[in-house]
């Protein structure tokens, strides 16, 4: 059996940086995802965590550094050339086709990943293939077929942070960019998705950025904490736990981590 140094990460990221004026957003940043692991990335407000997923994700262009995907240098690539290589991402704001129904945004999503012309002018649900695809992805992400017919706008908060996961989960990426998805959820919510993506362990990498600490540590194989722009220590969940220079560094000295 291999052990966790002997498995080729998935993403590889090497002294990455991103400067906005005075401001260093990312500093070095070194980190790597291993296949099928979900890798946590935490820090207090304003350590860069989404600057770092825009820049993984292309959004953003790395001042410097140097990013592989399953062995691919992306580091100069597209959005697009970086979803090729098997990398997607969910949004902090919710990025939704708001007025189309919700089986339309899985019958677009579908058809994303399929490739070809889109078009409005006919029906996708006629396209057995793509129906079969969205429907698939329905049932692996939760969502009741109750709601399928609903304007995607129209569904509770949860629900379309639901919908996002299963438009970004439609890719079949080897790598997910997860940024805070329980972003403004309630309780019951926040678990329902928590349980979703506990689901689906081990079939996609995910790096996940959130601030909900007791679904971080439900949920993370691995921690990375990231301060003022640097990553000051990854370890496991019991790792990170205690580590005193995160315990100070994100917390403070009163700090207890979950």
């Amino acid at each position: 059996m291999k052990t966790t140094s002997q498995i080729a990460p998935v993403l590889v990221a090497t002294d990455l940086s991103k400067r906005y004026g005075a401001l260093q957003a990312c500093d070095h940043v070194s980190l790597t995802v291993l296949p099928g692991e979900i890798h946590a990335l935490i820090g207090p407000n304003g350590a860069g965590k989404s600057t770092l997923i825009n820049v993984l994700s292309g959004a953003v262009a790395a001042d410097s550094g140097s990013l592989l995907i399953n062995g691919r240098d992306v580091t100069r690539a597209s959005v697009q050339q970086r979803v090729a290589a098997g990398l997607a991402r969910s949004y902090q704001i919710t990025n939704i086709f708001q007025t189309s129904s919700v089986f339309e945004n899985l019958l677009l999503a579908a058809q994303a990943k399929q490739g070809g012309h889109f078009s409005f002018l006919r029906s996708r649900a006629r396209d057995g293939a793509l129906y079969q695809a969205a429907q698939t992805l329905a049932h692996e992400c939760s969502i009741d077929a109750s709601l399928w017919d609903l304007p995607a706008g129209t569904l509770p908060h949860g629900e379309q942070r639901k919908l996002e996961f299963a438009l970004a989960w439609a890719a079949r990426p080897s790598v997910l960019l997860l940024d805070e998805p329980m972003a403004g959820m309630g309780p019951d919510e926040t678990l329902r998705l928590t349980e979703l993506i506990e689901s689906l362990r081990g079939r996609a990498a995910m790096l996940l950025v959130e601030h909900d600490m007791q679904a971080v540590f439900r949920l993370a194989d691995r921690i990375s904490v990231l301060v003022y722009g640097r990553v000051i220590a990854t370890g496991t969940p019991e790792e990170i736990r205690a580590n005193e220079a995160v315990r100070h560094a994100y917390l403070g000295d009163e700090g207890s981590i979950c």
